[in-house]
C-alpha cells in the first residue's frame, strides 16, 4: 500500500514538473505598438446577467482599440427578464439563443456565428471584465504569428473570505497546467472566456460537430479538434495584458457544481495527454486522502504522511506560485489550508462527475 501511494506520488510530481518546464517554454508576450489592424466580433453568450452586462460593456468601451474594428453580440440564452442595451460608441447587438443541441452555450456561439462578419471571433463571459488593451494585444500577436487560434488567460477578482481564495488557488492551478501544457506542445484545455479563432477555422472543423451532446466543453473540445488538424496555427498568449478577469462563484455549492461541470468532459477528451494528465491529477489527489486516512487510523505512522503530504504540496506550490505570479501579481494566501483540503474537495469533485448531475444557469445537467 505505501509502496503503491508513493509510486502514484512520484509519477504525480514527475507530471506537475513536466507542467513547470511548459510553463517556462511560453515566452511572455509583450504588445508590439503596431497599428491595429485585425477586426474582432466579440461573442457574449448569457443568461440572467442583467447585473453584470453593464459592467462587460463598460469595460469593452474603455478598449484601447478602433470602434470600427470591433463589435459585440449578445446572445440571450432564455433570460427571465430581457436585458436592454444603452447607447455605447460601439457596435453592439442582442439576438436570441437557437437551441438544437444539449448545449446551450455551444448553440449560443453557433447562433452568433451566422451574423459574423469580421475574420476573427473572441468570445468572453458576462461575469468577465476585460483589460484596456486585451484586443490591442490580441492584434499585435496575431499579426506577429501565422495563427487561427489563440487562447488566453483568466484569473478571479477575489474578495477577502476563504472561498474566494480557494478558487483563486483551483483556477491557478488549470492556469498552470494549460499554460504548461501548450509549453510542452500538449494543449488541450482552455478558457472560453478569453479564447479567439477565425470564423474561417470555426467552419473547417465543423463548430462544435461531434461534441454537442455535451453540456459543456464550448471551448477545450474546439481547442482540441483545432490542435489535432492544425497544430501549429493554435497558440497560447500568456500577456498580462490580455487576461480577463471573472467572478468566483458565491457560495459552496455553486463552486460545487461548476467543477462538477467542468470535470464532467474530460472524459470526453480527444487529447490522450490530457486523459493522462487528468488521471495522474485525480490519483495524486486521491491517495493523499487515502494517506490521510491511513495516519488517522495508524496504519500509516504520521512521518510518512508528513513526507508525503510535503512532497506533494511543495511541488504544487511551484507550479501555483509562478502561475500566480503571472497572473495577479500577488501573494498566494491560505495557501496550506486549501492545499489541505483541495485533495478532499478534488477527489470528491472527480467521482461525483462520474455519476452525479449538476445545475447550471438553473437547469439541470446530466453527463
Amino acid at each position: 500500500m505505501i509502496l503503491g501511494l508513493f509510486f502514484i506520488l512520484a509519477i504525480y510530481v514527475m507530471s506537475i514538473a513536466l507542467l513547470i518546464y511548459g510553463f517556462f517554454r511560453i515566452k511572455a508576450y509583450q504588445k508590439q505598438n503596431l497599428k491595429p489592424k485585425n477586426s474582432f466580433t466579440i461573442i457574449v453568450p448569457f443568461r440572467n446577467e442583467k447585473e453584470n452586462l453593464p459592467i462587460l460593456l463598460e469595460s469593452f468601451s474603455n478598449l484601447n482599440y478602433p470602434t470600427d474594428l470591433f463589435k459585440v453580440i449578445l446572445v440571450d440564452d432564455n433570460s427571465d427578464e430581457k436585458f436592454h442595451i444603452s447607447h455605447f460608441t460601439f457596435d453592439v447587438s442582442q439576438i436570441d439563443n437557437i437551441r438544437v443541441s444539449n448545449s446551450p452555450k455551444k448553440d449560443a456561439i453557433t447562433t452568433a456565428m451566422q451574423h459574423v462578419k469580421t475574420d476573427w471571433v473572441i468570445t468572453t463571459d458576462a461575469d468577465c471584465i476585460v483589460p484596456k488593451n486585451w484586443l490591442l494585444t490580441f492584434d499585435n500577436y496575431i499579426q506577429e504569428n501565422k495563427i487561427s487560434m489563440l487562447a488566453g488567460a483568466v484569473t478571479y477578482k477575489c474578495g477577502n473570505s476563504f472561498l474566494d481564495h480557494f478558487q483563486q488557488l483551483d483556477l491557478t492551478s488549470l492556469q498552470g497546467a494549460t499554460i504548461g501544457s501548450f509549453g510542452l506542445n500538449k494543449g488541450f484545455m482552455c478558457n472560453g472566456a478569453n479564447f479567439a479563432y477565425t470564423k474561417s477555422l470555426f467552419e473547417s472543423l465543423n463548430g462544435f460537430g461531434g461534441n454537442d451532446k455535451i453540456a459543456s466543453g464550448d471551448d477545450v473540445f474546439l481547442l482540441q479538434k483545432a490542435i489535432e488538424k492544425f497544430p501549429s496555427q493554435v497558440h497560447y498568449l500568456k500577456a498580462h495584458d490580455a487576461i480577463v478577469t471573472t467572478k468566483p462563484t458565491e457560495n459552496c455549492k455553486a463552486l460545487f457544481h461548476q467543477r462538477v461541470r467542468w470535470a464532467a468532459k474530460t472524459s470526453s477528451y480527444n487529447s490522450i495527454f490530457g486523459k493522462f494528465l487528468g488521471l495522474i491529477v485525480f490519483f495524486g489527489n486521491l491517495s493523499f486522502v487515502i494517506g490521510f486516512f491511513l495516519l488517522l487510523f495508524r496504519i500509516w505512522a504520521y512521518p510518512i504522511f508528513v513526507i508525503f503530504a510535503f512532497s506533494k504540496i511543495t511541488i504544487d506550490f511551484v507550479l501555483l506560485s509562478i502561475t500566480n505570479q503571472f497572473l495577479t501579481r500577488t501573494k498566494i494566501k491560505s495557501l496550506l489550508l486549501s492545499s489541505l483540503l483541495y485533495p478532499f474537495f478534488s477527489s470528491t469533485v472527480a467521482l461525483y462527475s462520474l455519476f452525479g448531475s449538476y445545475e447550471w444557469k438553473d437547469r439541470q445537467f446530466k453527463k
